[in-house]
């Protein structure tokens, strides 16, 4: 078998405001991130190459590709077919065993199928923790909990989908969950919150309020009420409480969402919330406007809708007055703390990159 390597150069800047801040093989959809669904299907790690290569490398009949691009969903099905030799160009444009992200939205989605696959992928083999008897289940065979969670007295509906509950992960009493839906590890659903599948919420965050077909990166918040939904929110993320998003247009007409590949307004279907890049945040009963982008390192409070949007290092919903580099650095270091992290030197080189290429 080939050393594989996972390639964004070509779709990078399609996928923003996620790639701003990472690969996008580190994009996380379902359980896992891309990266992490290629090595767990493999047993082995993987590379991932931004430079420029070859987008359809020379291999050897039935031999396997050395190089696939970063925004390929692969799943068990996939590599069997890689394999075995039987793979084929009909079977990979039809996505009959991947999905291809080629849009922000993509993410949510596709979600709904990633969750099932991870979710066979991880538990295969596997025996759940004991679910207390507190707990109210439909579907018990369709959840998984991992060793350390705490359930209290909820909700868990698999009978849609499956529901994944990481390590040392937290459903607080009252909460009511629809699958497919997965929690990441050390994260906490608190009480009396209504969540729907398909639902994505990564490692160490912390949700509440109603949330419907998200996906949380992870090390983010949206702690207390209001909306979410067809919505993908990046890492180390905070939404103010009461702050929600529109995903549908009052006249049901399609959703137009800034694409930062062509520098135009493009058709992302009837439904489509909000796009939060890293390290962005905004105040309490913030109203996202439908399909609304969020750069990274934002800090957004003001009256109305938002502007449908909102540049990297935007202060204010204007996105016109530009948050203070050193400012912005230390705010991000005082959230880190609060879950026991801190502001890497590669972080602050990112951050510096993206501050002196907006505006």
């Amino acid at each position: 078998m080939l050393k594989l390597v996972l390639d964004d150069s070509l779709i990078k800047n399609h996928l923003y405001p996620f790639t701003l801040t990472r690969s996008a093989a580190d994009i996380r959809i379902g359980i896992l991130t891309i990266r992490q669904k290629w090595e767990k299907l493999l047993g082995k790690p993987i590379s991932v190459n931004s430079d420029d290569l070859l987008s359809s490398p020379a291999t050897e009949a039935g031999a396997f590709p050395a190089v696939f691009s970063a925004n390929i969903v692969p799943s068990q099905g996939f590599i069997n077919a890689l394999l075995k030799g039987s793979y084929n160009e009909a079977n990979f444009l039809n996505q009959e065993f991947v999905r291809i992200l080629q849009h922000p939205w993509h993410i949510f989605e596709y979600n709904d199928w990633a969750l099932r696959q991870d979710f066979e992928l991880i538990t295969k083999g596997r025996h759940s923790m004991p679910i207390p008897e507190w707990v109210h289940t439909i579907g018990s065979r369709n959840i998984f909990v991992e060793e350390g969670a705490i359930l209290n007295h909820c909700i868990l509906n698999a009978s849609n989908g499956p529901i994944y509950i990481g390590k040392n992960a937290e459903v607080m009493e009252g909460a009511t969950i629809r699958g497919p839906f997965s929690l990441g590890e050390n994260s906490v659903v608190k009480m009396g919150a209504r969540i729907y599948g398909a639902t994505t919420v990564g490692p160490y965050c912390t949700v509440g309020g109603e949330i419907k077909n998200a996906v949380f990166f992870g090390y983010s918040n949206k702690a207390h009420d209001g909306y979410l939904g067809d919505a993908v929110i990046g890492e180390w993320c905070n939404l103010g409480a009461g702050s929600s998003n529109s995903n549908i247009k009052n006249t049901a007409s399609p959703v137009t969402v800034w694409n930062n590949a062509t520098k135009e307004f493009t058709n992302a279907g009837i439904k489509c919330g909000l796009f939060m890049g890293d390290y962005s945040r905004c105040a309490i009963n913030t109203s996202f406007n439908t399909g609304t982008v969020v750069g990274a390192c934002c800090s957004i409070f003001g009256e109305g809708l938002t502007p449908k949007n909102i540049p990297s290092f935007a202060w204010g919903n204007q996105g016109v007055t530009r948050y203070e580099f050193e400012k912005a650095l230390k705010d991000i270091q005082n959230w880190k703390q609060l879950k026991k992290q801190s502001l890497t030197e590669k972080e602050i080189q990112i951050l510096q990159h993206i501050f002196e290429d907006t505006f």
